[in-house]
C-alpha cells in the first residue's frame, strides 16, 4: 500500500512530492503556462519556468499558490494532476495524498486544496502543517514530552513552530520569505542602478551573493536587465555588502516571528529548545549568515537541517505512520475520502 501513499509540498516557488519508500521523486516549479486565447494549458514546471519572462502576449504564466496559499485552485489541480501522473502511473489505482501547507491556512483554504487534490484524482487526502511536516522530515521525535523548535522558510512563508509530545505547544506565521528576499534584491537594484531585472535574475543574485550577515567576505556578481534610462540592455556589478542591510531588514521579521514563538512557549520548554537548539528547514534556510543572524536573535544555538529544501516534502511522505497518532498537525476536518 506504501507505494499508492503519495506525499506532496504544495510550496508557493516550487512543489516536490515523494513517497515513504523512495523518498523524494518530483521536484518542480510551481507555474503553469496557459494560451489566454484558448485557456489550455501549454505546459507545467520546468518546462515553463524557462519561460518566465519570454512569453508572448498570448500565454500567461501562473503561479497557483501565492504567499503559501492557493490562489488559483484550477491550476492547483493541474500542478497535482501532472505531478500523480509523473509518480502514478498505474492509474487504475488511486493513490492516497498527504499535502503539506502553511500553519495558518483557513478552512476554506483547505477545502480547495483537498478539493484540488481530489479532483486529481486521490482516493484519500489529508492536510498537514509545514512545521510538522518539517520536524518529521528533519528526523526530529515530536511524540516525546521534549520542546523542539522548527523555523521553516520557503518561497511565500516562513512557518515558526514549537512541537511536543505529539502535538504543536505555538505556532507562528509571516508572509515574508524566499521570494520576499528576492523581491528586494530587484527593489534594490532597480531604485539604486536604474536597472530593471526579472525574477529569475533576482533570486539567481539571492543565491550567489545574497546574506545577512554583516561578516562574511564581500563577493560580487553581475545583473543584466533593462536599462530604465535608456531602454537598452544593461549590466551591472552588485556586491554582497551592499544588499545586507536590505536583507537584513527581511529577516529581522522572520528573527521577530522566532522570538515571539519562544515568548508563548512554556517555561519548561523553552529550557529543551536551549538544550536542543532551533531547527532551520526550507530552501530559504540556505540564505548566507540567517542561521548566526537568528541564533543572535534568540540566543538559542540555531543549525540547519540536513537537506533543508526536500525536507518538508520528506516529512509529508512520513507523515503517512502518523496518521491518527498526532494530536495536532494534521487538519483532520479537510481530510476526505473519495
Amino acid at each position: 500500500m506504501a507505494s499508492l501513499d503519495i506525499g506532496i509540498d504544495l510550496g508557493t516557488s516550487t512543489i516536490l512530492a515523494g513517497n515513504p519508500s523512495r523518498g523524494v521523486i518530483v521536484r518542480e516549479p510551481s507555474v503553469v503556462a496557459v494560451n489566454k486565447r484558448t485557456s489550455k494549458v501549454i505546459a507545467v514546471g520546468h518546462e515553463v519556468y524557462k519561460m518566465i519572462g519570454r512569453t508572448p502576449d498570448h500565454i500567461d504564466v501562473v503561479r497557483p499558490m501565492r504567499d503559501g496559499v492557493i490562489s488559483d485552485y484550477k491550476m492547483t489541480g493541474v500542478l497535482i494532476k501532472y505531478i500523480l501522473n509523473k509518480i502514478n502511473r498505474n492509474h487504475l489505482i488511486r493513490p492516497r495524498l498527504i499535502i503539506c501547507v502553511p500553519s495558518t491556512v483557513t478552512g476554506v483554504e483547505s477545502q480547495s486544496v483537498i478539493d484540488a487534490a481530489v479532483e486529481a484524482g486521490a482516493r484519500q487526502a489529508y492536510l498537514i502543517e509545514e512545521p510538522v511536516a518539517a520536524a518529521l522530515g528533519a528526523g526530529l521525535d515530536i511524540t516525546k514530552p521534549v520542546g523542539n523548535m522548527i523555523v521553516d522558510i520557503g518561497g511565500g512563508t516562513s512557518d515558526v513552530a514549537v512541537l511536543s509530545l505529539k502535538g504543536v505547544v505555538c505556532k507562528v506565521s509571516v508572509k515574508t520569505a524566499g521570494n520576499t528576499f528576492d523581491e528586494a534584491i530587484a527593489k534594490y537594484i532597480r531604485h539604486n542602478y536604474n536597472l530593471l531585472i526579472g525574477e529569475k535574475t533576482a533570486e539567481e543574485i539571492k543565491m550567489e551573493i545574497g546574506s545577512v550577515w554583516d561578516g562574511d567576505p564581500d563577493i560580487e556578481t553581475y545583473a543584466k536587465g533593462r536599462d530604465l534610462v535608456s531602454g537598452l540592455p544593461g549590466k551591472i556589478k552588485v556586491t554582497r555588502k551592499e544588499l545586507v542591510p536590505y536583507l537584513r531588514e527581511i529577516a529581522g521579521v522572520i528573527l521577530s516571528a522566532a522570538q515571539n514563538a519562544l515568548e508563548r512557549t512554556p517555561p519548561e520548554l523553552v529550557g529543551d529548545i536551549r538544550t536542543n537548539g532551533i531547527v532551520m528547514t526550507g530552501g530559504g534556510a540556505l540564505i548566507s549568515g540567517l542561521d548566526r543572524f537568528i541564533s543572535k536573535g534568540t540566543k538559542v544555538d540555531t543549525y540547519i537541517a540536513d537537506n533543508p529544501v526536500e525536507c518538508v516534502a520528506i516529512g509529508t511522505s512520513k507523515a503517512f505512520a502518523y496518521l491518527g497518532k498526532l494530536f495536532d498537525g494534521f487538519l483532520d476536518t479537510a481530510s476526505h475520502i473519495h
